[in-house]
């Protein structure tokens, strides 16, 4: 009997602890679940929002690249008409840059020495006009002496003439004892007279041989400007490789100034071999989005255009003119026959550019042919000057910085969606977790029910079991006990 008491404590018991815990469970559970399911709709809604924004920035930004791609097309088809009013803003100029400031250079120190000669010249014309003073002075002179000493008017004269022909002051140490003894009361007005006609010639012969040095310096800088500048349009006219590799230069220059970066949106000298096995290397290729390029040739046309500018008859120039438009074309026939859009790993459009680096060799070609433009057309060339290159260069690191945005908008959308496949397998295990909780609810019910509701309720049983005497050392809580009772008049009734 004191055990079947005992069994029904602790059954007592057990009931009791699991109506406890099921309550607090009960209360946790529902404020958990409120919680979650507040924070899984406002991340929902704010994902979906963020994605309808992407997409829609994605949708704008792939119009933005479709409109900038035509408006390229369009550019380069009208970049033609347009190099003919940009080119005629330019400046002209007959010479390169790199030989004109040496020129520049050389016309400073030129000009500059063409003074010092120009102020040498007139200190001369002074000194003969001060010589011719002096010496009509010492006529005068002589003159005089002649006047007054007639009796001595032969020895004077000889002195005098031997002054004139040797001008030296070694006349009065070789004839001092005879001069000191004809001339007398005289000895010191002549000694005075020779000392300053020695001066005189003394300081003109310095003079004349300082102006002797710098017109001989003179002649060297000029000798030396003439050979250098003969050397470098030598070197330009005569070697070709020289003017290849000064193009590639200036070509290189062009591009540095245009943002596009080397090796990521445009390499230079690159070898490609054809279907024959022939290799060519074209100067540059521009890289575009979707994988096109673009083929930049430099062409040099310098020594007919510098027999141009140098001609000074009019059928000269005309000669020259035309010698420079045969050149033109003859680059364009040897371009048109490279074939670069056949090459294989090259993704070359149907264009090339090729460039002429001299601004107003580009203009005198343009101004003297106006049909050389169509004819570059016709053989899938554009021809191109270092500012209409510039304006295409820019125009396509434009291009790229689209591009760039573009392709960090497609990333943003993907991590986007992978977030959100995130957050599906989230809401799905959330509700997962929801629909065990309702199934633990259930059985909770269930078992709260058996312990407080019906006929015979568990907490009545162990109730009627301390009322019977059995002894216990903890107490039923007290809401359960009255939500049990509270079945007993139902029963009764």
């Amino acid at each position: 009997m004191e055990n079947y008491f005992l069994i029904t404590a602790v059954v007592a018991g057990a009931f009791l602890g699991a109506a406890v815990v099921w309550l607090t469970m009960r209360k946790q559970v529902a404020a958990v679940k409120l919680r979650l399911r507040g924070e899984a709709e406002f991340t929902i809604a704010s994902l979906q929002e963020q994605l309808a924004s992407r997409q829609q920035d994605l949708l704008e930004q792939r119009s933005i690249t479709d409109s900038v791609s035509r408006r390229v097309e369009e550019q380069l088809a009208a970049l033609s008409q347009k190099s003919v009013e940009i080119a005629r803003l330019e400046e002209k100029s007959s010479k390169i840059h790199t030989l004109e400031e040496q020129l520049r250079i050389n016309n400073l120190k030129f000009d500059q020495l063409a003074g010092e000669k120009g102020e040498f010249a007139q200190e001369n014309a002074r000194l003969k006009e001060q010589l011719k003073s002096e010496r009509a002075k010492l006529e005068e002179n002589m003159a005089v002496l002649n006047e007054a000493k007639e009796t001595l008017k032969v020895e004077f004269q000889n002195v005098a003439n031997q002054i004139f022909e040797d001008k030296s002051k070694r006349f009065a140490d070789q004839n001092r004892a005879n001069l000191d003894t004809v001339l007398g009361p005289f000895k010191d007005q002549i000694k005075a007279f020779e000392q300053k006609v020695t001066d005189t010639y003394e300081k003109e012969g310095r003079e004349r041989f300082s102006l002797m040095k710098e017109v001989q310096r003179l002649q060297d800088l000029n000798q030396q400007i003439s050979e250098d500048a003969e050397n470098l349009t030598r070197a330009l006219k005569g070697d070709s490789k020289t003017q290849g590799t000064w193009g590639e230069m200036i070509l290189e220059r062009i591009l540095e100034e245009s943002g596009l970066r080397k090796g990521v949106e445009y390499d230079a000298q690159g070898g490609f071999r054809d279907a024959e096995g022939k290799l060519l290397k074209p100067d540059v290729v521009v890289h575009l989005p979707e994988e096109k390029d673009i083929v930049i040739d430099s062409k040099v046309t310098l020594v007919a255009y510098e027999r141009y500018v140098q001609a000074v008859e009019d059928d000269d120039r005309e000669r020259a003119v035309k010698a420079h438009l045969q050149s033109i074309n003859n680059h364009l026939k040897d371009l048109g026959s490279k074939r670069y859009d056949d090459l294989p790993g090259l993704r070359s459009l149907d264009f090339v550019l090729m460039f002429i680096p001299i601004e107003s060799a580009f203009m005198l070609a343009i101004e003297r042919d106006g049909e050389i433009f169509r004819k570059a057309f016709e053989q899938n060339i554009v021809i191109v000057s270092p500012s209409t290159l510039l304006v295409t260069l820019r125009t396509i690191q434009s291009i790229w910085r689209y591009e760039y945005q573009n392709r960090n908008a497609l990333e943003i959308a993907q991590r986007a969606g992978d977030l959100y496949d995130k957050f599906v397998g989230f809401v799905d295990d959330l509700e997962r977790i929801g629909e065990s909780l309702e199934r633990s609810k259930k059985i909770y019910d269930g078992a709260h029910n058996k312990l407080v509701s019906g006929k015979g309720n568990l907490i009545n049983r162990a109730h009627g079991l301390i009322e019977l005497g059995v002894k216990s050392k903890k107490q039923m809580p007290k809401a359960l006990t009255e939500e049990a009772r509270l079945e007993l008049p139902e029963e009764r009734g």
